[in-house]
């Protein structure tokens, strides 16, 4: 078996559609989400960098004088306005990933302080990035629609007949350069999240794969 997941497996909690969850889908969904939010806290909090997104919310917020986890919100929200003319549909998932994402990453920023010795702020990082993939991978499996910026990615895809991964690394580098233009922190830790999340996040479905049960 391989170490890694090429796929996105159909487990035991998998919703049969985007807005009929059934009860095991509730505990994978919100502890996906909440690890995702503690995951991009702690990169903030390791003074490296975050991850692009992050970095943008950084930056808007620096000029919105409100919390990294409103801005976070406000700008998955506006995302979400972009898939109206995309007809990219929503799920119950992808309100979730707005809400708790964004309140667990402001939880975090708030909670834990700044890392200050950098046998901390790598360990910040490490986790950070092993807790986003882990998060990603119990929140994809439970089926209930992408998140904002997901479903942006994969409506661009459709619409433009382009590579997903193209469409991935063109808004990545954009919003990344927008974030550092208007003050947001970019650095190791950006390129370790991008280097590292694809990996994190293969190897997280696999274990879950294998824990859980694959249904397909």
């Amino acid at each position: 078996m391989p170490v890694v997941s090429h796929h996105i497996p159909s487990v035991r909690w998998s919703a049969p559609g985007p807005w009929r969850p059934h009860p095991l889908t509730w505990i994978p969904l919100v502890t996906g989400l909440s690890l995702f939010g503690l995951g991009e806290g702690l990169l903030v909090e390791s003074r490296l960098g975050a991850s692009p997104w992050t970095v943008f919310a950084e930056g808007v917020s620096r000029h919105l004088h409100v919390d990294l986890g409103i801005t976070t919100a406000l700008i998955s929200g506006v995302v979400l306005l972009a898939w109206w003319p995309l007809r990219e549909r929503p799920g119950l998932g992808t309100v979730a990933n707005l809400v708790i994402i964004a309140s667990v990453l402001q939880l975090t920023v708030a909670l834990i302080p700044p890392a200050r010795s950098w046998t901390l702020r790598t360990l910040f990082v490490v986790a950070g990035v092993g807790v986003i993939g882990l998060g990603s991978a119990l929140y994809l499996t439970c089926r209930l629609g992408p998140g904002p910026r997901d479903g942006l990615m994969t409506s661009l895809h459709r619409r433009w007949s382009m590579s997903v991964v193209y469409v991935r690394l063109g808004l990545e580098v954009t919003v990344l350069t927008l974030g550092v233009l208007l003050g947001g922190v970019a650095g190791v830790a950006t390129a370790v999240f991008a280097g590292g999340i694809g990996f994190a996040l293969g190897l997280s479905l696999r274990l879950v794969e294998r824990w859980s049960g694959h249904r397909s």
